[in-house]
């Protein structure tokens, strides 16, 4: 890998059609995770350049084609972009997990997810009609509600899928008509600079698509604020998420916030009552808590296991956890990768330390593993790891981790899984194992999390809205929910024979 010395800066800065540098001239290294060497150099953007882009937005919007362009030609750009996503995958799906520090099969497999996101989206759109028309209760009248685009979106997004969540956003603001402003994490910006470029090589008019690459408090907090954007959408922490709102509501913007979880998954005895249904929950149960190490805001970090079989259960989830291969992402036979940064793996080194303090027992993992050939002692590696014995009034249980940190509940009673599983402030999804078909839908209906999987964890549709309660957000991504984030609702009334009302005397 080149020194960093031999890195060229990007002009990764997108306003009007032109790429650009920063107007400060100031540039950020983008580190490997998996060995903390720079290999890309972008623009580190700030105000300057997010005024830029928004008022090269409001242009587009105002006097550009794309919001009076129809819907059967916006659909068809949607569905060109899916297919040069197709045409890079191999290349998009390996700077994904270089940059994010997942494995190469994770970032192919979140190429094709941003390519059905797009597809999604452009048959959404193609497909609706023109209006709902309204019954006046007169021949005379024609009245119909109609979608228009918001206007101006700025769009903020995390590190941890960058392109899969810049998809959710951009996929339906462009189907909706609208122009934006999208934000990547300042720590993985590359594949989304790289969509940009596709969308222009895809045929969308300037202005339309600007990118600012920078850090949150200057480039995401000038969005959230400037008057000429209509729309805010954000996705990732609770703390940022709550300044974002704070940002936007002195100029009353559409505001839609996916935030964090603390996710619930619920393992009843009867789904482990055949070796199959045991393998089957054990296996679940590491992929719910450990892919992407951990770095998944739907996670299921928190297992309620049923007492009867807790041991047993959490014994052999221990033993293969030990088994996980940690390592660089391009390295075959690799299935986790590195924390994305120092600082998440001493957040994470944080909450294991506090929770042992608190009582926990550890059953493996806790602790940076040994250094290998695909593993460097300089990458932000961390063992999956297992805490037992915990308990509602520890931080680890309470707080959302973001790394390979799975904590054991127990329970005896069907209501008591409840409670446990409920009993966080967050509400984005939680999973339910039982071989038990009523008792599946009574616990899942009872669950106040936005996504509920039973006897599965993980799997999204384009076609269903993905949004928590309490505080994991405000907002709706993917399916009809998702495109309506990004329209007004307008009703036209036209009176086809308008007459004197005569309520007034002259």
């Amino acid at each position: 890998m080149a020194d960093s010395t031999a890195l060229r800066a990007r002009d990764t800065i997108h306003a009007g059609g032109e790429w650009r540098p920063a107007a400060s001239g100031a540039t950020r290294e983008i580190l490997d995770p998996a060995d903390a060497r720079p290999f890309a150099v972008v623009a580190e953007g700030d105000e300057k350049d997010t005024d830029l882009a928004v008022a090269a937005a409001r242009r587009a919007f105002d006097e550009g084609p794309w919001p009076r362009t129809p819907v059967t030609e916006r659909a068809a750009l949607l569905r060109r972009v899916a297919d040069l996503l197709v045409r890079d995958r191999e290349e998009l799906g390996l700077l994904e997990a270089q940059d994010a520090g997942k494995t190469v099969e994770e970032g192919r497999v979140d190429i094709d997810c941003v390519a059905d996101a797009f597809r999604y989206f452009a048959d959404l759109v193609a497909a609706e009609a023109p209006g709902r028309v309204v019954d006046a209760g007169s021949p005379d009248v024609h009245s119909v509600v109609v979608h228009e685009p918001v206007g101006v979106c700025a769009l903020i997004t995390p590190w941890n899928y960058p392109l899969l969540q810049a998809s959710w956003k951009i996929a339906p603001a462009l189907a909706a008509g609208n122009t934006f402003v999208v934000k990547p994490s300042e720590i993985t910006p590359l594949t989304t600079v790289a969509l940009i470029g596709l969308l222009t090589e895809a045929g969308l008019p300037a202005g339309v698509a600007n990118i600012v690459t920078g850090p949150g408090h200057t480039v995401g907090a000038r969005m959230a604020e400037h008057p000429d954007v209509d729309l805010v959408s954000f996705t990732g922490g609770l703390v940022s998420g709550t300044k974002v709102a704070q940002a936007a509501a002195p100029t009353v913007k559409k505001v839609a916030l996916e935030l964090g979880g603390k996710n619930p998954n619920v393992v009843f005895a009867d789904a482990c009552a055949t070796e199959e249904g045991f393998d089957t929950a054990v296996d679940q149960a590491l992929n719910a808590a450990f892919i992407h190490s951990g770095q998944v805001c739907s996670a299921g970090a928190r297992l309620i296991v049923e007492e009867s079989v807790r041991d047993r259960f959490v014994a052999e989830l221990a033993r293969r956890a030990e088994k996980i291969r940690l390592g660089r992402g391009t390295e075959d036979g690799v299935e986790c990768g590195p924390l994305v940064s120092a600082q998440q793996r001493e957040k994470v080194e944080a909450y294991v330390e506090s929770a042992l303090k608190e009582g926990a027992v550890l059953r493996c993992g806790g602790k940076r593993p040994e250094p290998a050939p695909e593993r460097p002692a300089s990458g932000y590696f961390y063992e999956p790891t297992v805490l037992d014995r915990c308990h509602r009034e520890m931080r680890v249980v309470r707080e959302e981790v973001f790394g390979p940190v799975l904590t054991v509940e127990t329970f005896r009673t069907e209501d008591e899984a409840v409670a446990l599983a409920n009993d966080t402030e967050y509400g984005l999804a939680g999973g339910v194992w039982t071989a038990d078909p009523g008792r599946a839908r009574r616990v899942a209906g009872r669950l106040r999390h936005g996504t509920v999987w039973i006897n599965d964890f993980h799997p999204y549709l384009p076609q269903a809205e993905w949004g928590g309660f309490g505080k994991s957000g405000t907002g709706r991504e993917l399916g009809p929910a998702g495109l309506a984030e990004y329209r007004e609702t307008k009703h036209v009334y036209q009176n086809l024979a308008p007459a004197p009302v005569r309520w007034f005397r002259g």
